[in-house]
């Protein structure tokens, strides 16, 4: 079977494909199990199906899958005839005929089909059975229009989508009909084309002014919390990166002057090293010495300089004392 279509269901006052087998009244246990291909079963459902939604091609799909072998015709109320007994719809009667054609459960489109099934409408096209849900539709003065279908055993019961339906929609539609007045204006609709008064359209086009301005600042709110969580990763890398230098700063100074630091033994060094400088070196202990008699000490070389008297008075004197020097060395020697 095709799982898509390429084409939108024919009108059945256009199409020539109609169903050329002997129609034979069939039961629904006879369509259960099945017919000839040449011998579809034809299902009908009808409804005004404005708003086209899940809820009405759920029901389609149903009632196309009842049968094994299956031909779906849908029948669609006019504006006039929806108008006359349900009410004003959204769509008008092209919009609902061009929605359903375009469904892909449907087999053929009937424009303009009746309130209430009649014998010569169901032999006119050929139909063995109605599907609809299976509450009572009372309207047009009846209890429940697909009375006479149950009777004669051709109906068929299908099942409702709960949470989805036009009125649901066009409720929607009405609780909020602030917010949708608004939106189009925005778009560019004119008030009079909404149907709004001039009071109004002036408080929906302030409150839309209202709605950018909200908007903006939430816009900067989001934006400056982006900021602000960019300041923070980057300030948190940053006093990372600082302590990081910290350590390393505060390791390589307790290496340098700390108590056993490389500034304290290089101190040392040259400390000792001034010290050194500064104070004269001893002899070693084992060094070899003149060999003088114990009892005599040394005379100093100038006795005259440490003789308490007086130094002698004339050249004479001192060469004299010069050579009595030299001539004891000589008797050391």
């Amino acid at each position: 079977p095709l799982q898509t279509l390429t084409a939108p269901a024919p009108f059945a006052d256009e199409t020539s494909c109609q169903c050329q087998a002997p129609h034979e009244k069939l039961t629904v246990a006879q369509a259960r199990l099945g017919t000839p291909v040449d011998r579809p079963v034809r299902v009908y459902a009808d409804g005004i199906f404005d708003l086209f939604h899940s809820g009405h091609a759920r029901a389609l799909m149903q009632a196309k899958t009842l049968f094994p072998n299956s031909y779906l015709l849908v029948g669609v109320c006019s504006d006039d005839l929806t108008h006359k007994f349900k009410g004003f719809t959204v769509m008008n009667e092209t919009e609902r005929y061009e929605a359903l054609r375009h469904c892909r459960y449907v087999d053929e489109v009937i424009r303009d089909a009746p309130w209430t099934l009649t014998p010569e409408f169901l032999e006119k096209h050929k139909i063995d059975f109605v599907a609809h849900d299976d509450i009572p539709y009372s309207s047009a003065g009846s209890d429940d229009v697909y009375k006479h279908i149950k009777e004669a055993g051709m109906f068929v019961p299908t099942q409702r989508t709960e949470g989805i339906s036009t009125s649901d929609i066009i409720t929607r539609i009405v609780r909020d009909y602030d917010v949708y007045a608004r939106r189009n204006l925005q778009r560019g609709y004119t008030a009079k084309e909404l149907n709004v008064s001039f009071i109004n359209e002036k408080k929906y086009r302030f409150q839309n002014q209202v709605d950018k301005m909200k908007e903006k600042v939430k816009n900067v709110e989001e934006k400056s919390k982006e900021f602000v969580n960019k300041v923070e990763e980057k300030s948190h890398d940053l006093i990372q990166k600082w302590e990081e230098k910290s350590r390393e700063f505060i390791g390589n100074f307790l290496e340098l002057f700390g108590p056993d630091g490389a500034w304290k033994q290089m101190f040392q060094e040259r400390s000792g090293r001034m010290l050194q400088a500064f104070s004269p070196r001893q002899s070693p202990t084992g060094s070899p010495t003149r060999g003088r008699s114990p009892s005599r000490s040394p005379s100093p070389p100038f006795p005259w300089l440490f003789n308490k008297a007086s130094p002698p008075s004339s050249p004479k004197a001192a060469s004299a004392s010069l050579s009595s020097m030299s001539e004891g060395d000589e008797d050391e020697k």
